[in-house]
């Protein structure tokens, strides 16, 4: 049983407002990366995501980027060994003018400690989703006093 799952969320912007928040540093640093993101999304670019709730920077190798269509990343899990899973987000525009955004990851061993990141990254991207969809249509900083 491979360890892997995909989240999905609609947002009411257009596609390329959309992309544009999560491509670039400034913008999800204001409703994902709490603690800053560092270097724009662009194929073979590693960049550092770094959350507050969770002290430390991650490093965040950047396999593809598909302008207004698709991301491709890659990123270190915990637990031992260490191990990097992919993350691979779809941008799909809809016909009432907002966007469909779907994450899928996997890579995870099939261990318990393997299943804790799985389900502990799952909850982390629908929060993310959750938190962009506040951002972009509100101006709502979901995150802000969320985890801590």
């Amino acid at each position: 049983m491979e360890l892997k799952f995909t989240v999905s969320g609609r947002i009411a912007k257009p596609v390329g407002e959309v992309f544009e928040a999560v491509v670039n540093p400034d913008s999800l640093s204001q409703f994902f990366t709490t603690g800053g993101a560092r270097g724009r999304l662009a194929t073979g670019a590693e960049v550092s995501w770094d959350f507050h709730d969770f002290p430390g920077a991650f490093p965040v190798l950047v396999q593809e980027v598909v302008p207004n269509e698709r991301i491709v990343l890659q990123w270190e899990a915990e637990g031992e060994p260490r191990i990097w899973t992919t993350v691979t987000m779809t941008f799909h525009p809809l016909e009432d003018g907002r966007t469909l955004v779907r994450i899928s990851e996997y890579g995870w061993p099939e261990t318990e400690a393997g299943l804790r990141g799985c389900l502990g990254n799952c909850e982390g991207w629908t929060g993310m989703l959750c938190a962009m969809k506040a951002w972009l249509e509100h101006g709502i900083k979901l995150r802000e006093g969320f985890y801590k």
